[in-house]
C-alpha cells in the first residue's frame, strides 16, 4: 500500500509540474494558504490558461488528496513500530483507575476501632500470622488466611464487597500493609492493614516485635544535607504479553502474591554499612528528611510518584530501599513499584530501627509505649 500510494503521488505531482501549476505542501500546510488560493495563484499562468477550470481543478484536488493519504499512512506506520510497552500501559491504568499510591495510600486502621467494631458483621478481620501465633492469641471473630493466599480467598471464599472494611493484621503491621497494597492495586478498596500489627493490640504481641526493633543505634551517623534527585530515565521491562493495562496489572499482582514479604526487607545495620548498595529513597516530609537519613537517600515526598512527578527518576539498574518512619507507608510504596517492576526492597520498621527517640520527640509515628493497648484475645 505504501508503495501504491507513493507511486501514485509521483505520477500526480509531475503530470502537474508538467503544467506549472504544483501544489506544494509547504503552501498548503506551512503558509496555511486556502485551496481558492492556491487556485488564483496559478490563473495568470500562459499554461493554466490552456486548460480548463475544471481540469486544473481535478489535478489539484488529487495531489491532495494522495498526499494527505500518504501522509496518513506514514504516521499510522510510525505509531505501529513503536507501541506502548507493558510499563506504560499499566502506568496508565493504575494512574486512570484511582491512581491508589498517589492519594489514599496508606489504607491503615487504628486498634481502637477495630475494637469498637468487633460485634460489627461489615468488619472482616484477616490474621496473617502462623497457625500457632493465631491459636496462641487473637482478635475475637478474626480469620486465619495464609498471606500469599489472600487474593484466592477475596475471589472465592467471601464477597469482598458486601464489607464496609477489611482489615489484615500480622504481627508488626508491615507484612499486612504489603498484601492490603497489592489487594487495593487490585480494586479491592475496602482492605485496610492494622497499624502496628498485634503490638498495638496487647503487649504480649509488641515485646517481640515493636519494642525489640525500636532504636537508636545510628543516630551518630546520620546525615543531614540534601542529596539531589536523579534526571529522569529508563523504565522497567515487563513481559507478560498482556496487551492491555487491567490484564497486566492482574498478571503482575499474582506474581506479587507468590513472593513473601521477608524477601523485600531490610535491616537498618545493612543500610548503614553498605548504603552504596541501595537508591535510597526516603518517602517523608522535607523536615523529616532534614532532620537525618541514611547516607546517600535522596528525598521524595510522600504522593509524588506519578508518571508526571518523580516515579521515573527511579532507576532501573539498581536496588532501590525505600524507607518511612515505621515502615508501613512503605511497604505499600514498595508492593505498588514490585508491581512495575522495580528491584525494591523495605527497610524493616523503618526510621524507629535507628532514630527511634527523634521520631517520637517530633511526633513522627515514633513508636512507643502509649501506641499499645490492652485489648483482649481469644485463646
Amino acid at each position: 500500500m505504501f508503495y501504491v500510494l507513493h507511486l501514485l503521488r509521483l505520477y500526480v505531482t509531475n503530470v502537474a509540474t508538467k503544467n506549472n501549476y504544483i501544489l506544494t505542501i509547504y503552501d498548503f500546510y506551512h503558509k496555511k494558504k486556502s485551496f481558492s488560493q492556491l487556485i488564483l495563484r496559478y490563473k495568470n499562468n500562459n499554461n493554466f490558461k490552456q486548460l480548463n477550470m475544471k481540469k486544473a481543478s481535478s489535478y489539484l484536488v488529487l495531489l491532495l488528496i494522495v498526499t494527505t493519504l500518504f501522509s496518513s499512512f506514514k504516521n499510522t506506520e510510525k505509531q505501529s513500530v513503536n507501541p506502548p510497552s507493558e510499563f506504560e500501559l499499566l502506568v496508565q491504568y493504575l494512574e486512570a483507575s484511582g491512581n491508589f499510591i498517589n492519594t489514599d495510600a496508606p489504607a491503615i486502621i487504628l486498634a481502637p476501632e477495630l475494637k469498637d467494631n468487633l460485634k460489627n458483621d461489615k468488619y472482616l478481620i484477616l490474621d496473617i500470622r502462623s497457625n500457632d501465633w493465631f491459636v496462641y492469641g487473637h482478635i475475637k471473630g478474626s480469620k486465619n488466611v495464609e498471606g500469599p493466599e489472600l487474593l484466592n480467598y477475596f475471589e472465592k471464599e467471601i464477597d469482598p464487597a458486601s464489607f464496609d472494611k477489611i482489615t489484615i493484621i500480622c504481627y508488626s503491621g508491615q507484612s499486612a500493609s504489603y498484601y492490603a497494597a497489592l489487594l487495593r492495586l487490585y480494586g479491592y478498596n475496602n482492605v485496610y492493614s492494622l497499624k502496628w500489627g498485634m503490638g498495638s493490640w496487647n503487649e504480649e504481641f509488641a515485646t517481640n516485635y515493636w519494642v525489640k526493633n525500636a532504636k537508636d543505634e545510628f543516630t551518630d551517623q546520620l546525615e543531614t544535607s540534601a542529596n539531589p534527585m536523579p534526571e529522569k530515565g529508563a523504565t522497567p521491562t515487563i513481559n507478560t504479553g498482556k496487551t492491555d493495562g487491567k490484564e497486566i496489572l492482574k498478571a503482575r499482582i499474582k506474581e506479587a502474591f507468590e513472593k513473601p514479604y521477608k524477601d523485600y526487607a531490610v535491616k537498618s545495620v545493612d543500610a548503614f554499612t553498605t548504603p552504596e548498595d541501595y537508591f535510597i529513597v526516603n518517602y517523608v516530609t522535607e523536615a523529616n528528611y532534614n532532620a537525618g537519613h541514611i547516607k546517600g537517600a535522596i528525598n521524595y515526598e510522600p504522593k509524588t510518584l506519578a508518571a508526571t512527578a518523580n516515579l521515573y527518576t527511579l532507576p532501573t539498574d539498581k536496588k532501590i530501599l525505600v524507607n518511612t518512619n515505621a515502615g508501613l507507608s512503605s511497604i505499600y510504596v514498595v508492593a505498588y513499584l514490585e508491581v512495575l517492576g522495580y528491584d525494591v526492597y523495605q527497610l524493616a520498621y523503618g526510621s524507629n530501627s535507628f532514630m527511634n527517640s527523634i521520631l517520637t520527640k517530633n511526633g513522627w509515628d515514633g513508636w512507643s509505649a502509649k501506641e499499645i493497648n490492652s485489648f483482649p484475645v481469644v485463646e
